[in-house]
């Protein structure tokens, strides 16, 4: 028996091309899949009543380190050397399965409550064999769309971050390979989460670019940001060592030369800003129209929530404000009018949709309220005082929404969040996530007790 949802006449944003803007449109929903997006949809189906609602594809948060979600807040101050002491080399070796778990399935119904429907978790906390099976269980049990990312352990920052002779382990990262994703077509994807070089001598990195090819999975890699990787050449360092890619995303990007960003662009390669992360904790400036500039698509991620707010909304705003407030200084230092290019608040919200689809590799089932895709779809409330009235929908989204007006959040078709409630255990998360903190403040005083 087919089961069909019809979102019934909400202003829907497809961000499809073909199918455009529809002030007043419906979306029907068959068993997981888009069926239509049209001005009028008649079908047996459950209604959704999206009047005063603006519906769009749920975000995409290209980069996140999800573990993070039981420190939140601890680092809000922090630079990025501080990240690097305060927490991958304090916090981060504490952390137990037990903490990963409770942090993931926290930080992924985080994410569902704000409208991000697709994560990619960039898991460096693989600290013994268990921890990766407690990331992805968390992540499963969300209900969330994701790209879990193995990464390396962090129980020593000088061993696993300063010329680091220490690869990701093949033989765990193929077990994981194996028992969570022997197919590709499903919620949970897979990914490597490399560190590069720089960070690792050359045979390590090269090591972790042969097994990731090896099994065939897509690989994340944090380049060109803050005062040390900022100056690596990371891009170039891997062009010369021939692993280039369009399996490969770039994080940051931060400062990279003009030869990278073409190595990038050439090479097919994708790319991640998290913009107030980057603005915040002097990774440097967000590129996001250089990345345009280079024919890439940006996409948008949070990043650390022990820094930053976990939201999109804050993202959009992030990029959209540096990027105008950079152009806006360098024509006011010429005594020249700003350039028609200049980013707008339409581009922000394709930035936080379609192109993080794209960067995730799941444009084909996400992204856009396209037929044929998987029911990835959020519904804002736009009668809410911070919204309303609307005259630009696209910008009401990026400019004035925020967190509390999501109303309506469907992943694969499932109702994850409905009248502005998430359908989920949320007591029970709450309650692990605190458990989780109050555990490892207490290691972290014994430690420097002993």
């Amino acid at each position: 028996m087919t089961n069909r949802t019809v979102l019934r006449g909400g202003h829907v944003l497809s961000m499809d091309p073909d199918i455009g803007d529809l002030p007043r449109g419906d979306v029907l929903i068959e068993d997981g899949r888009i069926a239509a997006v049209r001005p009028d949809i008649s079908a047996d189906a459950e209604v959704l009543d999206m009047t005063g609602r603006i519906v769009i594809p749920g975000f995409v948060d290209t980069h996140r380190h999800t573990w993070e979600a039981s420190i939140r807040n601890v680092a809000p101050d922090a630079t990025l050397d501080d990240y690097f002491v305060d927490i991958l080399d304090t916090f981060a070796p504490l952390y137990t399965p037990e903490d990963v778990y409770a942090a993931n399935l926290a930080g992924a119904l985080e994410c569902l409550n704000a409208g991000i429907t697709t994560l990619v978790d960039w898991s460096h906390i693989n600290n013994s064999p268990e921890h990766p099976d407690a990331a992805i269980r968390g992540l499963a049990e969300s209900g969330i769309r994701a790209q879990y990312a193995y990464g390396s352990a962090n129980t020593s920052l000088a061993d696993y971050w300063f010329e680091s002779k220490i690869a990701i382990p093949g033989d765990d990262v193929r077990r994981i390979r194996g028992k969570y994703f022997a197919s590709d077509d499903g919620l949970l994807t897979m990914a490597l989460a490399t560190r590069g070089p720089g960070f690792c001598l050359n045979d390590v990195v090269t090591a972790e670019w042969a097994l990731a090819r090896e099994l065939d999975i897509p690989i994340t890699v944090h380049v060109a940001m803050g005062r040390l990787a900022g100056r690596f050449g990371m891009v170039k360092q891997l062009n010369d060592l021939g692993l280039l890619g369009a399996d490969t995303t770039y994080i940051h990007c931060c400062y990279l030369s003009e030869e990278e960003w073409r190595m990038v662009a050439d090479s097919g390669g994708t790319v991640s800003i998290a913009p107030q992360v980057e603005l915040q904790m002097g990774h440097g400036w967000p590129p996001v129209m250089t990345a345009v500039e280079y024919g890439l698509r940006p996409s948008l991620s949070i990043d650390v929530v022990t820094t930053v707010p976990g939201d999109m909304f804050t993202q959009m705003r992030a990029a959209f404000g540096a990027e105008r407030a950079r152009v806006n200084a360098d024509c006011w230092k010429a005594n020249m009018p700003v350039p028609a290019t200049m980013l707008t608040a339409r581009q922000m919200l394709e930035f936080a949709t379609l192109n993080g689809a794209h960067v995730a590799g799941v444009e084909d089932r996400t992204g856009s309220l396209t037929p044929g895709k998987r029911a990835d779809v959020v519904a804002v409330d736009a009668t809410a005082l911070n919204v309303a009235p609307v005259h630009d929908a696209a910008a009401a989204v990026t400019l004035s929404a925020d967190v509390s007006n999501v109303d309506t959040v469907i992943v694969d078709g499932v109702i994850h969040k409905r009248d502005g409630r998430l359908v989920a255990d949320v007591d029970r998360a709450r309650r692990l996530v605190q458990e989780s903190r109050d555990r490892l403040l207490a290691a972290k005083e014994a430690k420097s007790a002993a």
